[in-house]
């Protein structure tokens, strides 16, 4: 029972992460987006008259702010675009189709959806590289346009392909013949096999958390964009939701179970202590505080999509577009109610970024203010199994939690006389945990 509950602190934390990356689309993006507008209109114009100067780069706007602006064109874009798509027709178009067919079509889905999102992180990582970088530097690329256009045409293809997610699990919920929600729910137990008896080590296994993080919120914003459509059709049917609710309950419970299911066997296969999960979570609190520093390199979003391998764009793009169909705007009362949803959301986000960073404080200063205990001694142990691929100092603990803001700066001086010495430890990497945790001895070689 150890397990389970160490892999839903985990799970449950990271779900909150992902919650505020894909909430900041919904709040502070469109403002972040207007400023970035109003930015690009007027200095220029104050430019002219002599009030202000270009950047150092050569440019009127900050690399933050064009990113905002990339961002907010792709959405208006792809929801633009999204508007010629009948999802009428594309519910019918598949509800003819047997159940072996869609059963078949949505294990496509899903491989798709991952390698949609791996294309994603480089496209859009390569657009915000070119569209930030001095104007002075030699372009050794297409360029920003280019860019930009496989950046739209990524989202789109992305949002369709979650679409017709959407669509799939529409057609199993609503339909009088439970056989198809029964056949994807059994598809998650497949998922068992292809993991379970494989080999894995601590890299690996985070890898797999996070994934499993991703997979969950996702199947959330699923089972309300189809409960959104149905009860739409149903003309906001309060008897309807409570028909509803069973169906999308069981397909949680079974994503829940073959967690649970899956990472035990794992950890029991390849011998890895339960405590590895506080480390894994850690992590994920050393990324959300080195994302909120005043000089960080990327925004929280993008260290939650490269860590998870969660795009937000393509599914806030999808959620806007359902939720614009389903919910029509007539008259004062209704863009009053708009705003005053807009407001709580904004508040729901502001709160859980609160407490998420207070929760990372909280495992950071209880990481270090325990040198001792059950859980570093487990840690200590796990590592002396690796000592062979990474010999530690004599005096090193693993109580000591990884500083991710190495990362982020530059490479200590290197003495002339120790140069080779000095390149040995910093190249050093731990088997156990692949980050340079595990620090060389002062007299390595």
């Amino acid at each position: 029972m150890k397990i389970p509950r160490e892999i839903e602190k985990l799970i449950g934390y990271g779900f909150f992460q992902v919650v505020d990356a894909f909430l900041f689309i919904f709040t502070f993006l469109p403002l972040r987006f207007v400023l970035a507008v109003w930015a690009l209109a007027t200095r220029p114009l104050l430019g002219a008259i002599g009030l202000r100067r270009q950047g150092s780069h050569g440019q009127w706007l900050k690399p933050s702010e064009i990113i905002d602006l990339m961002k907010g064109l792709i959405v208006i874009i792809t929801c633009r675009m999204m508007a010629f798509i009948d999802t009428s027709m594309l519910y019918h178009v598949v509800k003819s189709q047997s159940i072996i067919k869609l059963y078949i079509f949505y294990n496509m889905l899903e491989v798709g959806d991952k390698l949609m999102s791996s294309f994603g992180q480089d496209s859009l990582d390569a657009l915000h590289w070119t569209a930030t970088e001095p104007r002075r530097r030699k372009r050794q690329h297409l360029g920003t346009l280019p860019h930009f256009f496989l950046a739209n045409v990524y989202v789109f293809m992305h949002s369709i392909l979650i679409l017709f997610q959407v669509t799939v699990l529409n057609v199993a919920i609503n339909s009088n013949n439970k056989a198809l929600l029964t056949v994807m729910m059994s598809n998650n137990f497949v998922e068992l096999k292809g993991s379970v008896f494989k080999k894995f080590d601590r890299n690996n296994l985070l890898q797999v958390a996070c994934s499993d993080i991703r997979e969950r919120f996702q199947y959330c914003i699923l089972l309300m964009l189809v409960v959104v459509q149905t009860m739409k059709e149903f003309g906001w049917s309060e008897a309807q939701l409570w028909v509803l609710l069973p169906d999308c309950a069981m397909v949680l419970i079974a994503e829940l179970f073959v967690d649970w299911v899956k990472h035990a066997f794992i950890t029991r296969f390849n011998e890895i202590p339960a405590d590895i999960y506080r480390e894994y979570t850690l992590t994920l609190a050393y990324d959300l505080i080195a994302s909120k520093q005043k000089y960080a390199f990327s925004d929280h979003s993008d260290v939650v999509s490269h860590r998870m391998g969660f795009i937000s764009l393509p599914l806030a793009a999808l959620t806007a577009r359902i939720l614009m169909q389903s919910v029509r705007l007539s008259g004062a009362a209704s863009w009053l109610v708009l705003a005053a949803a807009y407001l709580a959301l904004t508040a729901f986000r502001v709160l859980n970024t609160i407490i998420i960073l207070g929760k990372a404080c909280d495992l950071i200063d209880t990481e270090a203010a325990e040198p001792s205990g059950a859980a570093a001694a487990a840690a200590a142990e796990a590592r002396s199994r690796h000592v062979s691929e990474c010999e530690p100092a004599a005096d090193s603990s693993m109580a000591e939690p990884y500083n991710v803001f190495r990362e982020f700066s530059p490479p200590d001086p290197v003495d002339e006389d120790e140069g080779e010495t000095e390149t040995v430890g910093a190249e050093c990497r731990c088997a156990a945990h692949g980050d340079g945790r595990c620090q060389p001895a002062a007299g390595a070689s």
